[in-house]
């Protein structure tokens, strides 16, 4: 297994650490070595997807395991944060509708696409809302509410901007799997 698809694995790892050490917090609405652990791990996941990405294109390492896990590892990392803010009632349960919503609609766009033998890279747009939305969970698990959901609406609204991009871009893909 080369290096890219390694640091994907790590981050699938780190989750199930960060569900134990979020359970085990005594006081989750407060900034202590608990929230602060379960940050570190999830900063260490974000740069882990920055990386593998990286090295992945850098060195040619892309594999079909990459291109399936890495995109899941992704979302599990996101929806496990926001899940947990949900819980804590930081974070309106619309926005991980909102969030949710445009991952499946871009992971079955993808699916029809490699059905026809064709691959869609995320998009530039895509991209930002990615760094937008782990930035904003970054603030979030250091517990600075007010700057992370104002950070956190942006990418909501990049979220629905990208998610349009890729119907609009790639509504061939519809027509080809009909």
């Amino acid at each position: 297994m080369n290096l890219p698809n390694q640091l994907t694995v790590l981050r699938v790892l780190i989750i199930p650490f960060m569900v134990v050490l979020y359970y085990l917090d005594p006081e989750k609405n407060v900034l202590n070595s608990w929230s602060i652990a379960i940050g570190v791990l999830f900063i260490v996941g974000a740069i882990t997807d920055f990386l593998d990405g990286y090295l992945a294109r850098k060195h040619e390492l892309i594999t079909v395991f990459g291109k399936f896990l890495d995109p899941l590892a992704d979302k599990l990392l996101v929806m496990f944060a926001l899940l947990m803010f949900l819980e804590m009632n930081w974070v309106p349960m619309w926005i991980v509708l909102v969030i949710l919503t445009r991952e499946f609609v871009v992971t079955g766009i993808r699916l029809i696409a490699v059905d026809s033998g064709k691959v869609i890279a995320a998009s530039l747009l895509g991209k930002y809302k990615t760094a937008t939305t782990m930035f904003s969970l970054i603030l979030l698990l250091f517990h600075y509410q007010q700057v992370g959901m104002i950070v956190l609406y942006i990418a909501t609204a990049l979220t629905i901007i990208s998610g349009f991009e890729y119907i609009i871009k790639n509504q061939h893909s519809f027509k080809d799997a009909s």
